[in-house]
């Protein structure tokens, strides 16, 4: 497993531009199973889950070509198999999303349990109620964890998720485009990602209203063509960006940032007394700010917490948190969403942050809190670019191990972070 040395203490400046969003990159890159004619798709993010979502294409016989450093050619035509390399989709959690354009291509879908972050329970259980309404067959090996699904042809039908899913709502958008007849999707997830697989779907020649609202509108067609498709730019590592300017206390400019993404984001970052200036496209951080925790009236403790979108992310949790503990005052973070989410703060503890954890969704973090160089191993994605911002904001040296998990949603992290002034050495 490769690990970070840190060297904490240093001052970052100049700018830095997202990547592709990796939460939107996953969910495309499933649906363009639903047509047989080449896809182009540029601004993919070059981490490990998209590498893993191509290999796991390729073993279903999608023939990939790279144009560009990040941008890639798809050809679905030659598609034959209805079973994923088991091994590798069970590693990440966007295997699930396979499903829905398996189904719909080939009739059949054997899928193992999906993986991913271990941030919670994560049942699939409201992508199986929507492809079920859509006319889907599905029996559940519980003890293989093995799911295998049928269909005759999708068909149209309101569906009513039973939680706001991204992945499920992304799951009944891919049946439903090529169902007949008309599907209404009724508190469907309306994340950036899921409005992006909208406008994909809706490139290739779907017929999807109400993007970006929790009431969605497919009308089914009979055939999907191909085209050319540019992802957005990663509203979470923006949101990263914003905390690890905020905790180095440097000044940054984030370039092409998805800022009509950032209202809520923006919102909970003042909140930190952490202010940030847009700029045409770009977003700037300034250094040496106050960072001061804005005290409810009158004069309660505030909270941070997450929500289904437009509230504020659940990804970013772990960035707010580490935040925080340079903020001074207190403030209550209150992960609503996944109930293992928090379990990563000890780690923050052990490098000096003030942090009561008064239960699996809630956290009481007091600052400022000087934070010193540890040995730590990253627990997932967004924890463990936490950590790195707390090390880069530490004195003295610190070791994360277990970086592949940050290596699954950053891209070259240390490089990027490095070429603005952090002391950040890879060793295998």
């Amino acid at each position: 497993m490769a690990r970070f040395i840190v060297e904490g203490g240093h001052r970052l400046s100049g700018s830095i531009t997202p990547s592709g969003n990796k939460n939107e990159a996953l969910p495309v890159l499933a649906a363009l199973l639903l047509t047989a004619e080449p896809v182009v798709l540029s601004n993919l993010p070059k981490i490990r889950d998209i590498t893993m979502m191509c290999e796991l294409l390729t073993s279903l016989g999608v023939r990939i070509t790279e144009l560009g450093t990040h941008q890639l050619r798809f050809d679905a035509a030659s598609l034959s198999s209805s079973t994923p390399e088991f091994g590798k989709a069970s590693q990440i959690r966007g295997s699930f999303l396979l499903a829905a354009p398996l189904l719909a291509r080939l009739g059949a879908a054997n899928l193992p349990a999906p993986g991913g972050d271990k941030i919670g329970l994560r049942p699939v259980s409201t992508h199986l109620q929507a492809l079920r309404g859509l006319g889907a067959w599905i029996e559940t090996d519980g003890e293989d964890n093995i799911y295998r699904m049928q269909s005759s042809g999708f068909h149209g039908a309101d569906l009513h998720l039973d939680e706001a899913s991204v992945m499920a709502t992304e799951n009944a958008l891919m049946a439903a485009v090529l169902a007949s007849g008309t599907t209404t999707i009724y508190n469907a997830a309306c994340e950036p990602h899921v409005q992006g697989l909208c406008h994909f779907l809706n490139t290739l020649g779907a017929n999807i209203t109400g993007i970006g609202t929790n009431l969605i509108t497919v009308t089914g067609v009979s055939r999907l063509h191909g085209g050319e498709y540019t992802l957005q730019p990663d509203h979470i590592e923006v949101g990263s960006f914003i905390g690890l300017a905020a905790v180095t206390r440097s000044e940054l400019r984030i370039r092409n940032a998805a800022v009509p993404h950032l209202r809520m984001t923006r919102m909970m970052f003042e909140r930190l007394g952490v202010d940030t200036c847009v700029k045409g496209g770009d977003l700037h951080v300034s250094g040496d700010q106050k960072l001061t925790v804005q005290a409810d009236t009158p004069g309660g403790i505030p909270k941070i917490d997450d929500g289904p979108w437009p509230a504020f992310p659940a990804d970013l949790t772990s960035i707010m948190t580490v935040t925080a503990t340079q903020c001074r005052g207190a403030v209550l973070i209150f992960e609503k969403m996944f109930e293992s989410r928090l379990f990563w703060v000890d780690k923050l503890i052990a490098m000096g942050g003030q942090i009561i954890l008064c239960d699996p969704h809630r956290a009481v973090v007091s600052g400022p809190a000087p934070l010193h160089g540890a040995l730590v191993s990253s627990p997932d994605i967004r924890a463990g670019m936490a950590l790195l911002i707390a090390a880069l904001g530490a004195q003295g040296t610190s070791e994360i191990q277990n970086v592949n998990q940050i290596d699954r949603g950053y891209e070259r992290i240390d490089e990027r972070l490095n070429a603005i002034g952090a002391r950040i050495q890879r060793l295998d």
